[in-house]
């Protein structure tokens, strides 16, 4: 079952932790939803290239804090700061309480899973061998001393008819040894084949 589950959710409360931290009462609880979901949507969308990775939001009395995570912090900031203050005032738009914006950058993007799916699934739509982008993305990732990887690509792969699955693995990954800390991250590449989606999913 351990190769099922999400090992993030798999290990909240343990070592992982929730994306969203608040409490609300039950006629505001949607509404909180709606907006985390609309703020994370607006924040991928207008920053697709900064290498963003999580984005934590937090809802103390009448505020919000948006703390995004990116291994590009010049790129979301912008010259003297225009940058983020553009995107503070639109999330301001979306949320009902005041929004206030943390960035943190990630020193180490080779051993954020998500950041190494986004890498990989960029080389396939620049027409880079599948099998080529995953061996050179695991040996980035065991470098900086990474016990273990796995990615999974599944789709049209080197643009054949009928879809299928492939995956590699290098070192230890633990499926239901809790107290482990594994991440997690997937991407989807639009390649020209037909416009067909891969997907990757990725384990460190």
């Amino acid at each position: 079952m351990g190769q099922k589950v999400n090992p993030i959710s798999f290990r909240l409360s343990i070592n992982k932790n929730w994306d969203s931290m608040w409490f609300a009462k039950k006629k505001e609880y949607g509404q909180y939803l709606i907006e985390d979901f609309k703020i994370r949507e607006y924040i991928h969308k207008n920053l697709k290239n900064s290498g963003i990775s999580k984005i934590f939001i937090e809802r103390p009395t009448k505020k919000c804090i948006v703390t995004i995570f990116t291994s590009r912090p010049g790129f979301v900031i912008g010259k003297k700061g225009s940058d983020i203050d553009k995107i503070k005032s639109n999330l301001n738009k979306i949320s009902s309480s005041e929004v206030s914006v943390n960035i943190k950058e990630i020193r180490k993007p080779e051993l954020d899973a998500y950041l190494v799916a986004e890498n990989v699934a960029q080389q396939l739509e620049k027409r880079i061998a599948y099998r080529k982008a995953m061996k050179r993305a695991m040996q980035s990732t065991l470098r900086l001393g990474a016990k273990g990887i796995k990615i999974t690509v599944a789709g049209r792969l080197a643009g054949t008819e009928i879809a299928r699955t492939e995956w590699l693995r290098e070192g230890s990954i633990p499926l239901h040894t809790l107290r482990a800390d594994v991440d997690y991250g997937e991407a989807e590449a639009e390649t020209t084949y037909g416009k067909k989606l891969m997907m990757l999913k990725l384990k460190i």
